[in-house]
């Protein structure tokens, strides 16, 4: 790790008019769309909330376009919800840069651009938007400053996290208010299934979305759910889970549309969604299978149980991140849900989970419905990532 230097975050600033304040944020399409779906979510709401200029630099606009259809990737410049998106290139192109640097996920800013930030004259905060974890030692790395080493530059390390010492979670104004309004009115649930194309649920059968990296164990609970009560509707999004439903159901090629049915169990095959209407999945569905960073917040949010499938890494250094996560999330919940979760979602990682173990977590499902309500109340009433991030900029600029 680069050296770092502890410095104070600042006192708590109101946010002024931030008209004349230009951001640029760079995303590098990692693992498809986590990466650049929080970038997006940042970007929107930097625009939306605190009217800030923001140009979104992406290396591959065909992956942004499946979250955000309104994108062209043969478009090197385009205007899109007010954000200025740009096509990250190689050569990078010559432009001047923005009075906060946001360099996502340590994805790397090009040399010239650096080179750009250091000669020109004036102040830039540059940030290294770090990956979102409920470590404990985040507290204490959050808001560190290395400096560059041959150049007089310095940037900020910002740690997304679930305490007050840290940067918090991506979370816009208004989405409470939205989130539950949609989940106490039946009229709002029917018109959304139906404009994906899907039948309204039936009374007994749970529904399940599945957005998950490739697992060994999606065919265990295909099984499971098949050969048990009551029936389970599957919503997997393209390309997700694809080898394991060709061999379960004999199809090949799913494509959205698509519906199989064995025993108690329906897979639907949908497209994929942009990302206010997957928000409204996660919303609608009983339980929702989430991945990496982006879709893993959003479930938190939906206030619905979840299983989290965290991005392996070397050496298992994710594992220490799961722990992390469940410790903290269960707290609250009785010893035995409690157990039955953490046992459900390490075996749901390491490819192990079956149907005898889904039904030893859903029997708590009443409990875990009320617990993730709970959770998600209690981040909205934190102080929320973009609001952290543009009050410690300001305190910077000034």
């Amino acid at each position: 790790m680069p050296l770092l230097k502890r410095m104070r975050l600042g006192p708590e600033t109101s946010i002024s008019d931030n008209n004349h304040q230009a951001w640029d944020v760079f995303s590098a399409v990692v693992d498809n769309y986590g990466d650049i779906g929080v970038c997006w979510r940042l970007s929107r709401q930097l625009v939306a909330e605190y009217r800030i200029n923001v140009r979104l630099w992406v290396d591959c606009l065909a992956s942004f376009q499946k979250i955000c259809p309104e994108i062209d990737p043969l478009q090197q410049k385009q205007q899109c919800h007010g954000v200025e998106i740009r096509q990250w290139t190689d050569p990078f192109p010559s432009v001047e840069p923005a009075d906060v640097v946001v360099e996502a996920f340590g994805c790397k800013l090009p040399a010239n651009y650096v080179e750009a930030m250091a000669s020109g004259g004036r102040r830039h905060i540059w940030i290294n938007l770090e990956y979102l974890s409920a470590e404990e030692w985040v507290d204490s790395y959050h808001g560190l400053i290395s400096p560059h080493p041959q150049l007089p530059l310095a940037k900020h390390f910002f740690f997304p996290g679930f305490s007050p010492m840290t940067g918090g979670l991506l979370v816009e104004k208004g989405l409470a208010d939205r989130r539950r309004n949609f989940q106490a009115c039946l009229s709002l649930k029917e018109e959304f299934w139906r404009g994906i194309g899907l039948p309204v649920p039936e009374n007994e059968e749970t529904r399940v979305s599945l957005f998950c990296y490739e697992n060994k164990a999606v065919s265990n609970l295909f099984s499971g759910w098949a050969k048990g009560k009551p029936p389970v509707v599957c919503l997997v999004p393209e390309g997700v889970a694809t080898e394991q439903i060709e061999r379960f159901f004999g199809h090949s090629s799913p494509v959205p549309g698509n519906m199989f049915k064995k025993g108690g169990l329906t897979v639907c095959v949908i497209s994929f969604l942009e990302q206010d209407s997957y928000d409204t999945l996660l919303w609608a569905c009983d339980f929702n299978f989430v991945r990496g960073e982006d879709s893993f917040v959003r479930a938190q949010l939906a206030a619905q149980p979840m299983a989290w499938q965290i991005y392996p890494q070397e050496e298992g250094a994710h594992w220490p991140k799961l722990n992390a996560f469940l410790a903290r999330y269960c707290c609250g919940l009785s010893p035995d849900a409690a157990e039955r979760l953490v046992a459900f979602s390490e075996k749901w990682n390491r490819g192990e989970a079956d149907g005898a173990d889904w039904e030893k977590l859903w029997i708590h499902r009443a409990e875990l419905e009320n617990h993730a309500r709970d959770w998600a109340d209690k981040q909205e009433e934190k102080e929320d990532l973009a609001t952290n991030l543009v009050n410690f900029c300001n305190s910077k600029l000034k």
